[in-house]
């Protein structure tokens, strides 16, 4: 297992599984960890408005009267949420939302350390971005990390080690420091580092063979799907291309629904409803419709990747290659509350082309491979262009 602290959820953000899944700039579907910026008490372009209005005036009224009595509304809300049963239902302080927001642009706040969990259980760092304070400290990858203000992150969930590293449990901010424990060889050694708000890009490309261009999507923030749409014209004429969705946890419907323009030439990407009334996304046309094309797929590819890979196999343009996916198929609207918190509750949820719901069953991939699964695309990948 493996994390960063580019996408760490803040603690209240453990109740989701998933990025938010956002439709425009306020409907949200997916995973209960956020929303872009704006006021959420608005609707968003073509919504219908509020959530389904007995779960909605419930938790309004609980954080209202809360207000009124002089105690947190936020945790009142908490409880409402807890008690109506849905299960993708959340409630997040100001700063979270705003933190969570600034994730989907691309940002983050943090050292800039990537880290996975080895055996005896021990954190390694698997990558440090560059210009980061990690970088800047001379932490590198292979570096063991054995603490993180003081505290041992041996055993601990690397979802936990990336939590400390944001400082999450805090609130922290840009600015703020965090000392960590770090080993390599026989040095072992302390480093205070400032954290920063620091930038990302969710996509990347590397050529697997002369065949092959694999286009990996950590998440769907701004402006990935011109990034692979960019990838994909620069791919080698004929050659296939692997676009891997794996761990990949959601993020801008807009940009998932982009991304997907970039293999179809116009048609529809999925269906919606909220509170009943049902609504469609298409793609743009123009995509590449030609290059063989395999998505790779896990149990970790939720919300907006699930979207993208139901119109990609239901439309008969990708083989996708995998294992079954999360199922994170509901769609959230966001409520802002009295003391500033934002409560989402569900609303509706998506269908892809083929009209198959993915909430709570995922997407099966058409050929099944854990271990290996990119060697199998490329396999895949060179029948395709046999029979093209």
């Amino acid at each position: 297992m493996s994390g960063r602290d580019l996408f760490c959820q803040p603690r209240r953000f453990g109740r989701g599984a998933a990025l938010t899944l956002l439709f425009a700039s306020l409907l949200v579907a997916g995973a209960a960890t956020g929303s872009l910026p704006g006021d959420p008490g608005e609707a968003a372009p073509g919504a219908t408005g509020a959530a389904p209005a007995g779960r909605s005036e419930d938790v309004t009224r609980a954080a209202e009267e809360a207000a009124a009595d002089g105690k947190s509304p936020m945790e009142a809300a908490e409880r409402a949420v807890s008690r109506s049963g849905d299960r993708w239902a959340a409630v997040y302080s100001e700063g979270e939302y705003e933190e969570f927001a600034e994730s989907l642009d691309g940002r983050y706040t943090g050292v800039g350390l990537e880290a996975r969990r080895e055996r005896g259980d021990r954190i390694e760092v698997t990558k440090v971005q560059p210009g980061s304070p990690a970088a800047a400290a001379g932490v590198r990858a292979g570096d063991r990390l054995r603490s993180v203000d003081g505290r041992s992150v041996d055993g601990l969930p690397v979802t936990d080690v990336v939590s400390l590293l944001r400082g999450d449990a805090t609130d922290a901010h840009a600015g703020t420091t965090v000392r960590l424990g770090l080993e390599r060889g026989t040095r072992v050694w302390t480093e205070t580092l400032r954290r920063a708000l620091l930038s990302t890009d969710s996509v990347t490309v590397h050529r697997l063979s002369d065949d092959t261009t694999v286009i990996t999507v950590a998440a769907f923030t701004k402006g990935v799907g011109d990034s692979v749409r960019s990838a994909v014209r620069d791919a080698p004429a004929g050659a296939g291309i692997v676009l891997d969705l794996r761990g990949n946890s959601g993020g801008l419907v807009t940009e998932a629904v982009s991304t997907a323009s970039a293999f179809l030439d116009g048609g529809l990407v999925a269906t919606y409803d909220v509170d009943g009334d049902q609504r469609a996304l298409h793609a743009d046309g123009g995509g590449d419709t030609t290059s063989p094309l395999v998505t790779l797929v896990d149990g970790g590819t939720m919300s907006a990747a699930e979207l993208l890979t139901g119109a990609l196999q239901d439309r008969g343009r990708a083989v996708v290659v995998g294992s079954r996916t999360f199922g994170k198929g509901s769609v959230q609207m966001p409520r802002r509350l009295p003391d500033g918190s934002v409560a989402e509750l569900t609303v509706g949820h998506y269908r892809t082309p083929s009209g198959h719901g993915v909430d709570g069953r995922g997407i099966t991939p058409d050929l099944e491979a854990d271990d290996g699964a990119l060697q199998r695309a490329e396999t895949v990948l060179s029948g395709l262009g046999d029979v093209s």
